[in-house]
């Protein structure tokens, strides 16, 4: 298998470059012209969330979902002009700019990567990938047809998040070594179940879609597929996106690490969950070596419990050489001088003001001709590290990485877990490349 090196990501993303059709396509939004144009694909409860986001910003098209009852809740909510089971109707249309997608993990990157091979701007949610090889195939994409690419970790379009990590950039609390998130709360047992008929209005076979077939049980569909290793990426992958990316953001590291450590498995639910409801995972990237250049980034994972610290179910602490920082998405921030004492009031020197919301960051991006808040290689990177937390979980083992080829060094099992099995016999949303 072929694979694309962190260089050669780099270098084909130096610009997004887009096409002058797509541009002026999209350029309507800065005049009295009609506003870009959207469709969802995937129209549970995240998109109908989204959607609220672009809102007086962009039209609706289409909604796009294998449940067909799904699919008119979000038509009838957003004004979309038409509904359908279908993807490629969606990417047949050429009035459609951009598409969102919000399906189980398993179709993000495929129905990602077809949207750019068919011109479309993507805003996909997190994790923007089901294995760390879609993400590569699914960057690889976006910079070969010149597409702007968002990822739904909205933190990267906060303007809370954004000037505390820009206070770290600052130096306030010295030169950041370490940092450490977590994702405590507690979640349903999802119980045992068999497999049963699907729902009358669902197209079974197309919510599989890439994904192996496997008969339809009620505990491994709406949402609860999560849990599932044929269709999701636990909630290490689900709510632990957000955590590792705001802790890689802080830490200023970029790319693979070199080595991963994680443990966990089944400790509370006696369940048909194969995730883990524990874990304990850790990063470091090397630098060039030397001392004050290695960093190391902590997550923890409890979805049992309901104690966690600063009264805050996810955040991230910051340990810099002068001080420590903790900031959450839930509105908490704290600092500490060197002599850990608590900061007053913190404040960057120079604030960041992003856009309004994610998906407005995601609009801009296509018209200013530029990298969203969170461009798909920032995006691939985070999900990488929740990819390589789960092989190192089920390998039982450490892994030694090589970042810049994107491989597990001399471990033949865990790397054949960076791709995935697809459904026999083929189906037409699986990745060229990705096998």
């Amino acid at each position: 298998m072929s694979r694309t090196t962190r260089r050669n990501f780099v270098k084909a993303g130096a610009a997004i470059g887009l096409t002058a059709t797509a541009y002026s396509r999209v350029a309507r939004a800065t005049t009295s012209a009609p506003r870009p144009v959207v469709a969802f694909v995937g129209c549970g409860g995240r998109s109908k969330g989204l959607s609220k986001g672009f809102t007086g910003d962009a039209d609706v098209a289409w909604t796009c979902d294998p449940d067909e009852g799904r699919a008119k809740s979000l038509q009838e909510q957003s004004g979309a002009k038409q509904s359908t089971n279908d993807l490629r109707r969606v990417l047949d249309d050429k009035s459609v700019d951009a598409i969102v997608v919000a399906t189980p993990d398993h179709w993000h990157a495929p129905a990602a990567i077809m949207a750019c091979e068919a011109g479309k701007h993507v805003y996909v949610e997190k994790p923007c990938s089901h294995n760390l090889r879609e993400g590569q195939l699914l960057v690889e994409a976006a910079r070969r047809n010149k597409v702007v690419v968002q990822h739904g970790t909205q933190s990267r379009s906060s303007e809370y998040i954004g000037n505390a990590i820009q206070m770290l950039q600052e130096g306030m609390i010295g030169e950041v070594l370490m940092a450490k998130g977590w994702n405590i709360q507690r979640r349903a047992n999802i119980g045992q179940a068999e497999p049963s008929d699907p729902p009358p209005n669902v197209d079974y076979d197309t919510w599989i879609g890439p994904a192996e077939m496997m008969p339809f049980q009620t505990n491994r569909f709406h949402y609860n597929w999560h849990w599932w290793h044929n269709f999701g990426t636990g909630d290490i992958g689900n709510d632990g996106t957000h955590e590792m990316d705001m802790a890689r953001w802080g830490l200023g590291v970029e790319g693979l690490p070199s080595t991963v450590m994680a443990i966990g498995g089944k400790y509370y639910f006696d369940d048909n969950q194969q995730f883990p409801d524990t874990a304990t995972c850790a990063f470091e990237w090397p630098g060039d070596g030397s001392v004050g250049q290695r960093k190391q980034l902590i997550f923890e994972m409890r979805i049992w419990s309901k104690s966690y610290p600063y009264n805050c179910d996810t955040g991230v602490e910051f340990y810099g050489t002068k001080g420590m920082l903790f900031v959450s998405k839930r509105g908490k921030l704290q600092m500490w001088d060197d002599s850990n004492q608590p900061v007053s009031d913190p404040k960057p020197r120079n604030p960041v003001t992003p856009a309004r919301n994610h998906q407005v960051d995601f609009l801009q991006a296509i018209v200013e001709n530029r990298k969203p808040a969170a461009d798909i290689a920032i995006g691939h990177d985070s999900t990488a590290l929740i990819h390589l937390a789960n092989i190192s979980i089920r390998a039982g083992r450490s892994l030694q990485l090589d970042p810049g080829q994107q491989t597990i060094a001399n471990d033949q099992a865990a790397n054949a877990m960076l791709t995935r099995n697809y459904r026999d016999g083929g189906h037409w949303s699986v990745p060229a490349g990705a096998v």
